[in-house]
């Protein structure tokens, strides 16, 4: 055992949770110079928020008392360029990507395919509507509303390794 991973099985007091993708170019601890226990972290392709998604951000923020919410997109999400090609051919996915990329429809729709920079726009969209999605979830609310909890959004770039806030962390 590593003197980190000892140092965290006591209890738990992370000061965030991390909504992120899956793509192993975007480890979250790394990203945010952080070890064992020091935030929560959540992958799912193209940070899509499900049920188990929001149940364990709830729980997070209910039990642990987490007072930050993020949600950090990337530059060149697959999922994202994915949606962007299903809605270009009209081929949706099978399987379970199908799921992924209805969820990100909207966020493309809304810039509009014929977008020069569509995928950049597009990630930086489906984070504002996530982050949306969060604020309004109704066991998420009251803490918001209390100044108790944050949600922001942020995109991660690739080439420079630098997070941009998409806006400020909005307490009501």
């Amino acid at each position: 055992m590593t003197a980190a991973a000892a140092t965290a099985s006591g209890d738990q007091q992370p000061y965030a949770v991390v909504l992120g993708c899956i793509d192993s170019r975007v480890p979250l601890e790394a990203i945010f110079d952080q070890t064992f226990g020091s935030i929560c972290v959540i992958r799912t392709g193209a940070h899509v928020l499900d049920r188990a998604v929001l149940g364990s951000i709830e729980y997070v923020v209910e039990v642990l008392g987490v007072p930050l919410v993020m949600v950090l997109g990337h530059e060149q999400c697959g999922a994202v360029q994915a949606t962007i090609d299903s809605l270009r051919t009209g081929r949706r996915p099978a399987g379970a990507l199908a799921h992924l990329v209805d969820r990100i429809v909207p966020a493309v729709t809304e810039v509009g395919l014929d977008e020069k920079d569509l995928l950049p726009l597009a990630v930086r969209r489906h984070v504002v509507r996530t982050v949306a999605a969060l604020r309004a979830d109704p066991r998420l609310t009251p803490p918001v509303a209390a100044g108790r909890l944050a949600v922001t959004g942020a995109v991660y770039d690739l080439a420079t390794g630098e997070v941009a806030l998409l806006d400020p962390p909005e307490r009501a």
